[in-house]
């Protein structure tokens, strides 16, 4: 518990002074956590970052975060990002020709879908922060996570009978994912009081809460069924007692995409 601690006040000292400033230090930021989820993403099929197809999903995941006001780089070329990851998987297809079929189907599918998943959770990351109101939504989503997973934990501890998915998750309950929730809608309505999202109605507010709370459940389930299917403890030991970047972001990648649908869109 004590390197958990320790660990968390460091990263929060370096994380969040750039996440307040934002501009091109919050993007050059972002590019390093999402690069360092798809190392950890591959590792866990023994996949390697330093090899053809993972240059290639460096590559596309790089695309892939380039923020909304540089697409016109990628328009004067003539290009989109769409045609880009097509064109990405074509040359995952003809690595399998190449190294034949040791870089297999299967693999094409994998580095293609893990870049898809680090990658749609730290765009919108970029796009909410460079939104007009986007540090309040940003600081908004990461409130959500942060009570989600504790209230969920102690309130699963204290109350938790009825496992919520023991084949995934053996230590989650449903009382546990309940109270995460609640604990996520009080603390929406006390930050609304104090930071201004924007005009938001209190109902919408709380609907959208506890989408984002579910989701952000569900995040952290999906990574758990992908580490146990490759039989992995933890995606990284980048973070002493936390485990990897993924670990870290997991609820994320699915918190900042829905909050845009639901809030900007």
């Amino acid at each position: 518990m004590k390197q958990r601690i320790i660990t968390a006040i460091v990263a929060a000292a370096v994380f969040l002074p750039i996440v307040l400033y934002g501009n091109m230090p919050f993007i050059i930021l972002t590019y390093l956590l999402a690069t360092i989820a798809l190392f950890e993403t591959l590792k866990m099929r023994n996949q390697t970052i330093l090899s053809i197809p993972g240059m290639i999903s460096i590559a596309l995941l790089w695309i892939f975060l380039l923020p909304s006001q540089y697409n016109k780089v990628l328009e004067d070329m003539g290009l989109s990002k769409i045609e880009l990851a097509l064109l990405a998987v074509l040359l995952f297809l003809t690595y399998t020709v190449v190294t034949k079929n040791r870089f297999t189907f299967d693999d094409v599918a994998f580095s293609t879908l893990a870049t898809l998943y680090v990658g749609i959770g730290f765009y919108y990351f970029i796009e909410t922060r460079n939104h007009d109101q986007g540090l309040a939504f940003v600081f908004y989503a990461l409130f959500i996570i942060w009570t989600t997973d504790s209230g969920a934990y102690f309130i699963g501890r204290a109350m938790g009978k009825k496992k919520l998915w023991p084949d995934i998750s053996p230590n989650k309950t449903i009382e546990g994912a309940l109270g995460g929730v609640v604990c996520a809608l009080i603390v929406a309505v006390i930050f609304i009081f104090f930071v201004d999202l924007g005009g938001i109605s209190i109902p919408k507010l709380l609907i959208v809460t506890a989408i984002l709370s579910a989701f952000g459940q569900i995040g952290d389930l999906v990574e758990s069924a992908l580490k146990r299917h490759y039989a992995v403890k933890d995606s990284g030991q980048l973070l002493p007692g936390h485990g990897g970047i993924l670990d870290r972001f997991d609820s994320l990648l699915f918190v900042l995409p829905l909050l845009h649908f639901l809030v900007f869109v």
